[in-house]
């Protein structure tokens, strides 16, 4: 058995006293975790029942035939209006979309190629703000 000699016991019991002091300043100072969005708009492409498109640059999804999603576009396309167009949704991996890079969307009138269209935000509208829309651009 060593026998630890007293200063050095001291020494001992200072660095782990400082190294606990240190440890627990250091936790004070980091900014705390964010934690996990909640309101993080989510929602699948198997629950999307419809679409309407008030101008080029927005686009209303239905989805679970409650909600209704706002998709502000980067580069939207005046066909979204055009009587006949359809929106053709590409999907590689999950079907899940909480972020506009979840979505590869395209609109086409069912004849040649489809324009690529790209979201730049997406919002889950409250009740309130979905009565807003007019009955005519209702998804």
């Amino acid at each position: 058995m060593s026998t630890i000699m007293p200063i050095a016991r001291a020494t001992l019991t200072a660095l782990a006293a400082a190294g606990l002091i240190a440890s627990a300043a250091s936790a004070q100072a980091q900014p705390a975790a964010k934690p996990a969005r909640a309101d993080r708009p989510c929602f699948s492409l198997s629950d999307w029942h419809g679409w309407s498109s008030p101008s080029r640059d927005i686009l209303y999804m239905k989805v679970r035939n409650k909600d209704v999603y706002r998709l502000d576009l980067a580069y939207g396309s005046s066909q979204l209006n055009w009587p006949g167009s359809h929106i053709v949704s590409v999907v590689r991996g999950s079907d899940r979309v909480c972020a506009p890079i979840d979505l590869d969307l395209r609109v086409s009138d069912g004849f040649g190629m489809g324009i690529p269209i790209r979201a730049k935000t997406i919002t889950k509208l409250t009740p309130e703000e979905i009565a807003a829309i007019p009955k005519k651009d209702r998804p």
